[in-house]
């Protein structure tokens, strides 16, 4: 998150004129205007970096080890690049999410120190402001979506808000939770690190779960029961993965059971973490 570059003063001034919707859309903007400030691209950079990571995935796993896809269901789509698109572009969102989120604290040490505000509209804002590049980047992978399969996709595009909007809490929900973590547990930032990328291979972005369960089919086979299928499946980031599969790749409602998975890890994670945020807040100030 952008370190701030407004006084004191001028920050005091703002929140005693405005509450605290205001305030947390103001510091959304500001992370907006701030992600490519300085740069000769700009917001095309958003576009830029999910399409060359795109690229190098669908080489090594597309062409090099000739990953198959499934056929989408209703759409009928037969694209390995399509079908991980489907789920790298959210998972970029989660991972720079969290990460961006949990780190906001510390980026704004010195205006916490300065001047009271809720301070969970750092940490809100930068997910918010994430989500808007987010937003756009499936925007532009509808279109593709639309010439590759139909506009039918079209349809959908309500059932996709509300996955996004899921997504958004329990990203936040971690977030919340992190970022006063970090503030007393330096370290967190570097665990957290390590454990992105082992979730990154957990989450079902570059293979589909038939793999999995072949994988888990082999382990069996040489006498290690370990139910790697049940685990895929229990990971958030995988259900929300597949959410977005199911309506931008196979043109589908998710079922009711990945609904309700959907929702009850947005709901736990949010009030998780805002109960760590609200019960550890008081001392950041001092720790950071």
């Amino acid at each position: 998150m952008a370190s701030t570059r407004e006084t004191p003063t001028a920050f005091r001034q703002s929140l005693t004129k405005n509450p605290t919707l205001n305030l947390l859309t103001n510091l959304t903007l500001r992370e907006i205007r701030a992600q490519y400030k300085r740069t000769a691209l700009g917001r095309i950079w958003s576009l830029i970096n999910p399409l060359a990571t795109l690229a190098i995935y669908s080489i090594v796993f597309g062409i090099l080890f000739k990953s198959a896809p499934p056929v989408g269901t209703n759409s009928g789509l037969d694209s390995f690049v399509l079908w991980m698109a489907c789920g790298l572009i959210p998972w970029m969102f989660m991972s720079n999410s969290i990460i961006q989120g949990m780190g906001a604290l510390q980026a704004n040490s010195g205006l916490l120190t300065k001047v009271y505000f809720p301070r969970h509209v750092l940490v809100t804002s930068s997910v918010l402001g994430l989500a808007t590049t987010f937003l756009t980047e499936l925007t532009v992978l509808l279109a593709i979506m639309t010439v590759a399969g139909g506009p039918r996709v079209l349809l959908y595009i309500p059932i996709l808000l509300v996955v996004v909007l899921l997504n958004v809490g329990f990203v936040l929900g971690i977030a919340l939770g992190l970022s006063v973590a970090v503030a007393y547990f330096g370290d967190i930032q570097h665990l957290w690190g390590l454990f992105n990328q082992v979730w990154f291979y957990a989450s079902g972005v570059l293979f589909p779960l038939s793999i999995v369960a072949g994988g888990q089919a082999t382990l069996l086979a040489h006498g290690w029961n370990i139910p790697l299928v049940k685990m895929f499946e229990l990971n958030p980031a995988y259900q929300f993965i597949t959410a977005y599969r199911s309506v931008l790749y196979d043109f589908a409602i998710p079922s009711p059971m990945q609904w309700l998975v959907l929702v009850a890890w947005t709901v736990g994670t949010l009030l998780v973490g805002a109960w760590i945020f609200q019960r550890f807040q008081g001392r950041v100030v001092e720790e950071l």
